[in-house]
């Protein structure tokens, strides 16, 4: 019988982002797949500076709704809102994912040292404190440091990707001489990984959305 996957984003973007991965990763397979999408969840977020209990309450109700359209398994793409994905788990009778869990969990057990950078404080912070609870439950021992490109965010959504992919590759190349793993705290910037030169990434650069979707075709 086939698996349904449901997919939870905070912005359309990340539809076509995903069904490329799906793509790649779960061809073949016989799963189902349905998107729900609502951008309101991050512009709160980021407007309020935290996840607050009525945007958290709205995401345990959308994670909810999936499983009852039949999802098997639940995934929500975006880290930002990790802390309300994790407080739906206990109410919730199918198993659900927060997109960031299994690159977390690769790099603490990659290096003591982990890096994280953002171009966002409502996702540092909450990428950080689940690098440091992952790392007592899989028993490893981590230094943190964290690297918040400000201004980033602001430039690619003012329509200046050029300048946000510049500020990232700048802060990449920083973090790489004082850590053994680096963690993109969201999807946005893996782009520029592309672009920095061998020389340039001297330490593993790891992004959530596909190796969270390699982790759903193993366990799929």
């Amino acid at each position: 019988m086939a698996k349904t996957l449901a997919l939870i984003h905070t912005s359309a973007t990340l539809v076509p982002l995903f069904q490329e991965l799906i793509d790649k990763h779960l061809k073949g397979k016989d799963i189902k797949i349905f998107n729900i999408v609502d951008d309101s969840l991050i512009k709160n977020t980021i407007e309020r500076g935290k996840v607050t209990p009525d945007t958290s309450r709205r995401v345990v109700n959308y994670i909810g709704s999936a499983e009852e359209a039949g999802a098997d398994y639940i995934m929500v793409t975006c880290s930002s809102i990790g802390a309300a994905v994790e407080s739906s788990v206990p109410l919730t009778k199918v198993p659900v994912l927060r997109v960031d869990q299994p690159m977390v969990d690769k790099a603490v057990q990659l290096g003591k040292r982990v890096g994280v950078i953002a171009t966002l404080p409502t996702t540092l912070e909450p990428t950080s404190d689940l690098v440091r609870r992952r790392a007592v439950i899989l028993n490893q021992d981590v230094e943190i440091t964290s690297k918040l490109c400000e201004g980033a965010f602001e430039a690619l959504m003012g329509g200046k990707p050029e300048v946000h992919d510049q500020m990232v590759a700048s802060a990449l190349k920083e973090l790489a001489e004082k850590v053994d793993v680096i963690l993109l705290a969201q999807a946005s910037m893996a782009r520029v990984v592309g672009q920095l030169s061998e020389a340039d990434k001297k330490v593993p650069i790891l992004a959530s959305p596909e190796i969270a979707m390699e982790y759903l075709a193993k366990i799929l």
